[in-house]
């Protein structure tokens, strides 16, 4: 008879549940190890201080992660999150102009950060192959360059033991030491990072009753990247309880201030008054959060050979991404993915880990090259440089994003990449060219796309009794 496999995965957090999940189709056990104690129920934990800020959960990655536990959207919907439509639910500001509302095309779920990981956490651990440790770290892989044979897990007391596993999947995110663990061997691994310096600044608030009926929407204002000067930005999400989280950001002296009356100040300097407008009808529930920790960070593991056996890494770990484009939770479960469906063609034997490391950087191309080629735009370069990316850009992208807002075809297509649906070659098809060339369906909004019942609701609510004009809509 053949010995019991068994896994193990080091971090339990959002990527971890799931590379647990996954694991468990391949091998007869898996034990997570996660450094804090869970909360009993949505709550924050000292690991994930980014669970204070704005999440977008873009349709890939729901996608992703309804093939490896179904029902969690459902779940989600029943605790309170939003199935947001895309573009419907959204109104949009960014340097293209505002977005025009059309039906939607893709979506998203929003919700508190805690929520989400609750539910993929509970959903999870219904399989009885799965078995958390909790408050312990993982420490030094045992095994060597060959092979790696589990890992050194300190608990609480300092005591340390040896965990064996067939297979180990580093999951523990930013904070992960395997570069440090290969440098140890005298091997370097390739690492591109881009931050911005992006400051984030988030607060909770509690909308009057019936706000979420007439504002049942997204709410994004972004500034124009290569306009010199200072860049703030605004999210505001729809999340459970009927709360407002409300994310701000900037760079280039456009960072939101860190305390609660400056958070709130800044509000009224975003390129558009329709959010600090909307805020001052709410009642804030917290103070404010920061954080800068917003760096965009690929690791090329699948680079290195030979690459040792029985050792996977998954989600920021491998890639980490700014978050402003919410691809960092899809991108993790759409790499989740990967590894099992490499798991399913090669089972978990030599060779097997290299693959699977292999397919889940390969996922993680498209919203790295995403992320950066954005972010790029944000940095305080000189004219020359500027205008050498402007030409790297292309008359035909800069067609096709100012077609985005007034082509519904267009818009489509691009939130099909957004929303990591589908490849950026995608954008290519013959009939997103011929869109970009027939040009707008639309007129070039003046204004936020507010319908008559959201703008009849905030003009009855504001002191002036006024609401923006229909904008060209």
């Amino acid at each position: 008879m053949n010995s019991p496999t068994h896994g193990l995965v080091l971090g339990g957090g959002h990527a971890g549940m799931l590379a647990a999940t996954a694991l468990a189709r391949h091998l007869d056990t898996v034990t997570v190890v996660e450094r804090d104690h869970y909360p009993e129920g949505p709550g924050h934990r000292k690991g994930a201080p980014q669970a204070h800020h704005g999440h977008l959960f873009v349709a890939g990655g729901v996608e992703a992660v309804e093939s490896l536990l179904p029902g969690t959207v459902e779940r989600l919907m029943a605790e309170g999150a939003h199935r947001m439509g895309l573009p419907e639910d959204s109104i949009t500001l960014n340097a293209y102009g505002w977005q025009h509302r059309f039906p939607a095309s893709h979506f998203m779920i929003t919700c508190g950060r805690e929520l989400l990981d609750w539910v993929i956490r509970e959903q999870a651990l219904r399989n009885d192959r799965i078995t958390v440790v909790q408050g312990s770290d993982a420490g030094e892989l045992t095994g060597d360059a060959d092979r790696v044979t589990g890992a050194v897990i300190t608990d609480a007391q300092g005591r340390e033991r040896h965990v064996a596993a067939d297979v180990v999947v580093d999951a523990r995110g930013r904070g992960s030491r395997l570069k440090q663990w290969f440098a140890a061997q005298g091997r370097e691994v390739e690492e591109e990072v881009l931050d911005l310096k992006l400051r984030y600044v988030t607060r909770v608030f509690a909308p009057p009753p019936r706000t979420m009926k007439e504002f049942h929407a997204v709410f994004n204002l972004f500034s124009d990247p290569t306009v010199p000067g200072p860049v703030s930005n605004a999210v505001m999400l729809p999340i459970e309880g009927d709360r407002w989280m409300l994310t701000a950001s900037g760079v280039r002296g456009g960072e939101p201030p860190a305390d609660d009356e400056g958070f709130l100040a800044h509000l009224r300097r975003l390129a558009h008054p329709l959010l600090a407008d909307l805020i001052d009808l709410a009642e804030p529930l917290t103070h404010a959060q920061t954080t800068r920790t917003t760096s965009n960070r690929r690791t090329y593991y699948e680079r290195l050979d030979p690459w040792p056996e029985g050792l996977i890494v998954v989600g920021d770990a491998l890639a980490a991404f700014n978050p402003i484009y919410g691809h960092g939770l899809s991108a993790a479960a759409l790499g989740v993915v990967a590894m099992d469906r490499s798991l399913d063609d090669t089972g978990t034997g030599d060779g097997a880990a290299r693959q699977a490391v292999r397919a889940v950087g390969a996922v993680a191309d498209e919203p790295w090259q995403w992320a950066t080629a954005q972010d790029i735009q944000y940095m305080d370069l000189e004219e020359d440089e500027a205008n050498h990316l402007r030409s790297q850009m292309g008359a035909f992208v800069k067609m096709m994003m100012d077609a985005g807002p007034v082509q519904p075809v267009v818009s489509a297509a691009l939130l099909n990449v957004h929303t990591l649906s589908a490849p950026q070659s995608t954008l290519q098809a013959p009939h997103v060219i011929a869109a970009v060339r027939r040009g707008a369906r639309r007129p070039v909004l003046t204004g936020p796309p507010l319908t008559d019942a959201e703008r009849a609701f905030l003009a009855s609510h504001t002191k002036n009794g006024t609401a923006p004009g229909p904008g060209g809509a």
